[in-house]
Order: C-alpha cells, then structure tokens, then sequence
C-alpha cells in the first residue's frame, strides 16, 4: 500500500498512541513527524489544526483531527468490514460510550495526573487523582466477567483507554487492587500489532 499517511503527534501522548496502535494492527504505514509545543505553536501546524492540538493525521490531501474521529476515520475508512467499530446501533453506542469515557474522566483522571506529575501542567493533582480512582474502580466493576471494555472482542474503545489507563502509575495513580483490569491490560498488550507507548524518561 502507497504511504499517504502521515500522523503528527508526541511519543509520550496516549492521545497519540491510540492512534498508533491502530494504524499497527491495521497494518497500514505511515510516517511520524514530531510534533512538539512549539511546532504546535506554530502557524503551518495552525493551519492543520486551529487548536493546536495532537495528534493530527493527514491521510492524501485529509486532514483529520482528534485522536478520537482519527480512529473512526480509519476503521470506516480502512477497515469498513472488521470488527473494531460495530455497525450495529447498539455496539456502536457502546464504542461511543468509551469514547466518551476516553475524551472525559480517562482525560480529567489518569492523564491529567500524569501530565500534572511530569511536565507540571496546571491542575489539582488530588483531583485528577480521585477521578482516577473512580474511573478505575468503575472499569474494574465493568471488566468483571469481561474480555474487552465494548463487545466480546477488542475495538477501539480498548485502544482509546489503553495508554492512560497502562501509564497512570506515572501520575502516581497506583494499579494495584485491580486484578480484571491489569488482565484486560494484558489482553490489550497481546493483540497482534501491539505496540508499547515508551515509558516516561522523566522522574
């Protein structure tokens, strides 16, 4: 397949990794282009993205934004006939569900406590922490029984919450106690294409 993708974004952005992942497991190439604060201030990046946020993905002359839409572009676009986006009305709020849990409490909890904890970004981290621990005792409730967070088998609402959900200790947010949700980790980690978001070098 020609390499008409491209995906602007951060190594260490779970926002960005989701969409990783799910470029791997579609097997489909494309190239990286870092994409830091000052590039994302930048009025060429602006011009991609007003907000200035990652990650970005130009698939052609496309220019898709949010981690989110990116990977509903790329199942309906790539993988229209597969199992990561259910057609189906109530599979497909059940994705959209996660999404949403993904774009919410995942944002305000575990990610926010971790860019809090590494790179000082603004915020109360006792809040974000407590969110967290809501969310993961929610998650855990939910993954009682189950294989994957949407259906019987992975979508992307697994990829969406993976990344923060696996890096939340670097927001001191502990995993511990949580035993369906550390297997639902490791049934992600076993997918095939499955690619690691490196770990923060940052103390």
């Amino acid at each position: 397949m020609t390499n008409t993708i491209t995906l602007h974004g951060t190594p260490l952005s779970g926002h960005v990794h989701r969409v990783k992942l799910l470029l791997h497991m579609l097997e489909l190439p494309y190239a990286f282009v870092e994409a830091g604060a000052d590039v994302r201030a930048s009025a060429a990046f602006r011009a991609l993205n007003p907000l200035g946020q990652i990650p970005v993905l130009q698939d052609g002359e496309l220019t898709v934004c949010d981690s989110n839409a990116i990977l509903v572009y790329l199942c309906k676009r790539y993988a229209p006939e597969g199992n990561w986006l259910p057609d189906d009305a109530a599979g497909a709020a059940s994705v959209q569900r996660w999404l949403s849990i993904a774009a919410g409490e995942l944002a305000f909890g575990p990610a926010n406590a971790r860019a809090i904890a590494l790179w000082k970004a603004p915020g109360d981290p006792a809040g974000a922490g407590a969110i967290a621990q809501r969310l993961l005792g929610f998650m855990e409730t939910h993954l009682a029984g189950r294989a994957f967070l949407a259906a019987e088998h992975a979508t992307i609402a697994d990829l969406a919450c993976y990344g923060y959900v696996a890096h939340a200790p670097e927001g001191g947010v502990k995993l511990d106690g949580y035993p369906a949700l550390h297997a639902w980790l490791q049934r992600v980690e076993a997918l095939p294409g499955f690619v690691p978001m490196s770990d923060s070098p940052l103390p």
